[in-house]
């Protein structure tokens, strides 16, 4: 069997009711190998208990500073992180340079994240890996407090997201991976030394899956990392979530034997991060 890893990661756990019974239908019957769960979705309340029925189901911490759901905390604990309204920023293309500009205050962002945290590991729920909700932790602050708050939870892996994109989003991108390397090499932390998913988000149809699996497995990466977010069709909570994005399309090509022979062919066994921190010989 080789010893290559490729982690098949689901987005979004407890974003609806339906995106959640999604997941797990593609953990039982597709590839996917692991989960980012959400604690602010609108439907981590009702479905963070079907956990628990998928041993086998890596959990990473999907810790959230921008989109449609409210906060944990309330606008008084977390004032800058809000908008007049109390609601996050729906995104990072406004979050981001309020971050650079410094007003938004980190400890609000750290306050956050760590009652996330708490909720997330109610109920004994153990996780093998951090990321954030619209790829934040590439931010060095935003990195900073995740990875913080993770190993303070035995938690030494996370994801870096990368990009091929030549545009100016894919530049900063990669520069942000490449420190973010540096900083989990420098701090003995275990990542993926490939990823993608980023440049395809959403838009995963079986054949784009199966070429991104392919991409994956050239690059010659002894572990590797692919972000999906499936969904069903016809899911009555998620007009809310404005993506654009094919979950039930998403849902169909993890499910589809052409995947599973892709990753194969791509020379890889499926696998959670917890094996990528185990190969880098991290404990996670």
């Amino acid at each position: 069997m080789t010893d290559r890893v490729l982690v098949v990661n689901a987005d979004d756990y407890g974003l609806t009711e339906a995106t959640s019974r999604a997941i797990l239908r593609a953990h039982r019957e597709g590839v996917v190998t692991s989960t980012s769960v959400l604690a602010l979705g609108s439907g981590f309340a009702r479905t963070a208990a079907w956990l628990a029925d998928a041993p086998g189901l890596g959990l990473g911490a999907h810790l959230a500073a921008v989109g449609e759901d409210p906060p944990l905390l309330s606008a008084r604990e977390i004032p800058t992180l809000v908008d007049a309204q109390g609601r996050l920023r729906m995104s990072w293309k406004q979050f981001l340079p309020l971050v650079a500009a410094r007003r938004i205050d980190l400890d609000d962002v750290r306050r956050e994240f760590a009652a996330q945290m708490e909720l997330l590991h109610e109920d004994g729920r153990r996780f093998d890996h951090v990321d954030t909700h619209q790829n934040l932790h590439l931010w060095p602050g935003v990195r900073d407090i995740a990875m913080d708050l993770a190993a303070e939870r035995g938690i030494r892996c996370i994801r870096v997201t990368r990009s091929a994109e030549r545009g100016p989003v894919g530049q900063v991108v990669r520069r942000l991976a490449v420190r973010l390397e540096r900083r989990c090499t420098a701090s003995g932390w275990a990542f993926p030394a490939a990823s993608t998913g980023l440049d395809e988000a959403g838009a995963l149809t079986t054949d784009g899956m199966a070429a991104a699996i392919g991409r994956l497995g050239a690059t010659g990466a002894p572990t590797a990392e692919l972000a999906t977010h499936p969904g069903e069709a016809g899911d009555p909570d998620i007009h809310r979530y404005a993506w654009g994005y094919v979950w039930a399309d998403e849902l169909e090509a993890l499910c589809a034997p052409a995947t599973r022979a892709a990753v194969a062919a791509a020379g890889f066994r499926l696998g959670t991060f917890a094996d990528v921190a185990a190969r880098a010989g991290v404990g996670a």
